[in-house]
Formats: structure tokens, C-alpha cells, sequence
């Protein structure tokens, strides 16, 4: 199927890695302009040298930003070109007691996770509506229902992601500007490999023994009872982000697994 997105600029927050870098190889793949983001300089020009190696043809830039920085994200709104599809997937965490996670973990993450697409959207979506075409794209998780007790600040922000991206689709009524939220479940990102790798090191175990255990004592709710592949996660990214999702707005798509559960 041809998504349609020859032609469309992306702009993915947080994707020199994880489900953003798989999500940038998912759009370039289908023609789309990406423009990449991560914190650092060398982080964004190692990316987008990997990118070019995949797709030589391809259109492949990169803005560096910290988004703990409100310097740098006002730079960022200050250059960011037009864009036609914008994918709030930056996110950061920390995990530990609730009682001992101290107030700016919890800013930080809210900071991070939540005030970045809020900022972005506010610039893009009226240039968007402007245009009578547009896509915003909220990466929330799995932790926004299940709320692990080790990542409640995480989890509060991830869940209040829903809120907004479902606020913001309501001032598309009648334009053909989407808004919708994806919810990923556990996913086989580089951090994911790493918890297996030393998982399997600390208890001398092999790396499938930890991820069964993961599924058979931790995240039990899983009918997938695996780690997503990030392309999994990403190829549902890309058809939301897509002119074929025409009739998709303000919706929370679940790429969960069915971890969280439920009729809805």
C-alpha cells in the first residue's frame, strides 16, 4: 500500500534511536522528507549518517535539542521549517520509590515528556489548520493505564499525553488535521536490549530466559507475552501519520501487545 507521503515533511522529536529512529526509516521508506532530533549534535549526525546509508536518495536533515532547555526548544520553534507531520515521540524517565523520587524528576519528565509536544503543537497545528492538512502524532505508553509502581512519574506523564492530544484533535473539527495518540506496550528498543543484557549477565542467565521471565512475572497482562519489534511500532506510526488515516482523529491506538486490556 502507498501510504501516500511522498512529498510530506516529518519532524520526529526524539529519534536517534528507539521506536523514533525505526519510525524515520518507516516514512523515508514511503518518501516522506525526515527531519530527526535528539539531544546532542553528535547524537543527530551519527543518525542521520546511518539514514543515508539506508536511503541515499533520500531527504534526511536534523535539529539538535535538549528539551529540559526551554532555550533551546524556543530556538527550535524559532528554525523548525514547515512541516507536515509532526511526531511527539521524546521522552525521558526515571525510575525509583515514589517516596523518594524527588519534585524535579517529576518536573523534568512532565518538562520533557509533556511541555515538548505542547510547545510544538501550539506553533504547528495553526500553521496546519492553515493549511487544511496536518498530522500530529502523541507517543504515549502502555505505563499510562498500568502505571508500574517504580515509574509513577513517568506514567503520569504519559497518560496526561492522552489528554492533550485528544483536546487538540477536537479544534480540527471539519479540516482534514488529524491528532491521535499511540500507545506502545513494551518494545525491543536499544534500552530494552540493554536491561536483557545485563539482566542475563547479573543472573547468568541467557537473554529469551529473561524476557520469558519479564512476561511471566512482570508484564503478565501481555498476550503478545514478547517484546514489539520497534518496526512494529513504527509501521503503525507511519499510517497514522499518513493521508490514508483520513478518518482516524483524536483517537489512542493501542501497539500494546493488549497488555493494557479492555474494550477500548
Amino acid at each position: 500500500m502507498d501510504l501516500e507521503l511522498k512529498g510530506k515533511t516529518v519532524f520526529i522529536t526524539g529519534s536517534t534511536a528507539g521506536i523514533g529512529f525505526a519510525t524515520a526509516k518507516a516514512l523515508l521508506n514511503e518518501g516522506a522528507s525526515v527531519i530527526l532530533n535528539g539531544r546532542t549534535s553528535a547524537s543527530v549526525e551519527a543518525a542521520i549518517k546511518r539514514l543515508e546509508q539506508a536511503f541515499p536518495n533520500g531527504t534526511i536533515s536534523g535539529i539538535a535539542t535538549d528539551f529540559s532547555i526551554l532555550g533551546e526548544v524556543n530556538n527550535l520553534l524559532e528554525n523548525l521549517p514547515k512541516i507536515d507531520v509532526l511526531i511527539n515521540n521524546v521522552g525521558v524517565y526515571s525510575s525509583g520509590s515514589f517516596f523518594e523520587t524527588d519534585d524535579a524528576a517529576w518536573y523534568r519528565q512532565f518538562e520533557v515528556n509533556v511541555m515538548s509536544g505542547v510547545r510544538l503543537s501550539k506553533r504547528m497545528l495553526p500553521r496546519m489548520l492553515a493549511n487544511n492538512w496536518g498530522r500530529i502524532l502523541f507517543i504515549s505508553s502502555e505505563c499510562a493505564s498500568l502505571t508500574p509502581p517504580d515509574l509513577i512519574a513517568y506514567s503520569m506523564t504519559k497518560a496526561a499525553i492522552l489528554a492533550v492530544s485528544r483536546g487538540l484533535a477536537q479544534l480540527t473539527k471539519g479540516t482534514n488535521v488529524t491528532v491521535n495518540s499511540i500507545i506502545p506496550g513494551s518494545t525491543l528498543s536499544e534500552g530494552a536490549e540493554q536491561f536483557l543484557e545485563d539482566a542475563a549477565q547479573k543472573e547468568q542467565k541467557t537473554k529469551d530466559e529473561i524476557e520469558n521471565a519479564f512476561f511471566t512475572e512482570v508484564r503478565t497482562s501481555s498476550l503478545l507475552q514478547r517484546f514489539a519489534k520497534v518496526e512494529e511500532v513504527a509501521d503503525t506510526i507511519a499510517y497514522i501519520a499518513s493521508p490514508r488515516s483520513s478518518a482516524t482523529n483524536g483517537a489512542a491506538i493501542k501497539v500494546d501487545g493488549g497488555s493494557s486490556g479492555g474494550l477500548f
